[in-house]
């Protein structure tokens, strides 16, 4: 197993890799293609195996107004035959070693459980648009204490329609 930064010969790894991680959304493939259509800022891992794709996260800017307020973790996925395998957590655990990860404010809006293995906590501000009552958004490194609504890049909205909110695996 490797992990790297996404390149241009590996995106389309990575599509098919959210494809089948998500399956019966494409809103996952469709939002990370149209980030990178789009010239977007993101820091992105994936993890190859046997040349495969096994494993993927990126990390987007987060926004207070139009200042960057940190960074949201998502999407992340996991091939499925990788699964409860420790792939997603060793991705995981690499990235946040990085930078300008290991040092910034993140958001996560997923599995409370998982995520609060590697620090993540309960988020009460700011306010995630894609969850009611912030239930499931989490936050590492966030010392906030104003109310707002914290803002996503535009293809968060404009991906392919499917249910349940950005970023929240579904199973």
């Amino acid at each position: 197993m490797k992990i790297q930064k996404v390149t241009e010969e590996t995106r389309a790894k990575v599509y098919a890799l959210l494809r089948a991680a998500f399956p019966g959304s494409a809103y996952e493939a469709d939002l990370v293609q149209r980030l990178h259509e789009n010239g977007r800022s993101l820091h992105e891992w994936v993890c190859l195996h046997t040349n495969k794709a096994i494993a993927y996260l990126a990390f987007s800017p987060a926004y207070h107004g139009k200042e960057i307020c940190g960074l949201h973790l998502a999407p992340m996925a996991v091939a499925p035959d990788f699964q409860r395998q420790g792939v997603g957590s060793e991705i995981l655990r690499f990235a946040l070693r990085q930078e300008p990860i290991r040092s910034r404010p993140l958001f996560v809006l997923g599995e409370v459980a998982y995520y609060k293995r590697f620090g993540f906590e309960p988020c009460p501000l700011p306010i995630c648009p894609f969850d009611k009552n912030n239930s499931h958004f989490l936050s590492l490194r966030n010392e906030n204490s104003d109310s707002f609504i914290v803002g996503y890049e535009p293809e968060f909205k404009t991906a392919a329609k499917s249910p349940g909110p950005p970023g929240k695996k579904r199973r």
